[in-house]
């Protein structure tokens, strides 16, 4: 080999190991992984280049089952000798197939049946996730409904109240103008206290409050009525009406509904 063939040698051999280049490793090493490396990728590369054995398999099959019978095959003659005619249908009447029936090759390794089970078993999965959603949903609406009669009973609630104290100090207004010196039940009224004593004495007021059976709303409906019957007062309507007739025919009725 001449000075310049081995110089062209090197360059080659430097060009393909240039991105392989580590400290310390020998030239011969290098060139040597080179090779290796190019050797398995031809390798790689005439594999992938060669059909597996299930695909020629494949290809063989399509080809003869597209091609259609001729007069070498017996049965085929048979047929011929009996008068059957290419793409005529079978049968006396001729209402038969003609096209034969379809072959489905089975390439798995499951058993028969296996396609069907799995398909059952979708559609049971499917049919739980419906079921859950369904539920799911019931539930949220069920929740929603909860939370609007809750959310309504309790301004309802507050509306009874409200109108609770309203009558209260209706009450003490007009019993005042009476002379009458005592309520008729303790919490008709709403006494008003110094500062000093409220704070000591809150905590024994609603225990009071608290010990009554009676309820806000039960409350509500026994003062109104001693309001109306003792000085024919509406508290809705916010008027004292001159007598019983008056009430009667002016009052749209003795509770907020008839008011609404």
């Amino acid at each position: 080999m001449g000075e310049e063939e081995e110089d062209d040698y090197m360059s080659d051999i430097f060009i393909n190991t240039k991105q392989d280049v580590r400290p310390g490793l020998p030239m011969v090493r290098r060139v040597k992984e080179t090779i290796q490396k190019e050797e398995r990728q031809k390798e790689a590369n005439e594999k992938n280049r060669q059909k597996s054995i299930k695909e020629e398999e494949k290809e063989r099959r399509d080809t003869v089952l597209q091609s259609a019978l001729g007069n070498e095959n017996k049965g085929f003659a048979l047929l011929q000798k009996m008068g059957y005619k290419t793409g005529q249908a079978l049968g006396k009447t001729g209402k038969g197939i003609v096209e034969p029936i379809p072959l489905n090759i089975k390439t798995g390794r499951s058993g028969l049946g296996h396609e069907e089970q799995k398909k059952r078993k979708a559609e049971e999965k499917l049919e739980n996730y419906r079921r859950k959603i369904h539920m799911k949903k019931q539930a949220d609406e069920q929740a929603a409904d909860q939370f609007r009669v809750r959310f309504k009973n309790k301004q309802e609630e507050r509306k009874i109240e409200g109108d609770l104290r309203k009558s209260q100090k209706a009450c003490q207004q007009l019993d005042s103008q009476k002379d009458i010196k005592m309520p008729k039940e303790i919490w008709y009224w709403m006494e008003s206290e110094p500062e000093e004593e409220k704070d000591e004495e809150k905590k024994e007021d609603e225990d009071e409050y608290k010990s009554s059976d009676l309820s806000a709303s039960e409350k509500l409906q026994i003062l109104t009525a001693y309001l109306r019957e003792e000085h024919l007062y509406c508290i809705w309507c916010g008027t004292a009406y001159e007598d019983s007739e008056d009430l009667s025919s002016n009052c749209p009725g003795d509770s907020s509904a008839d008011h609404d």
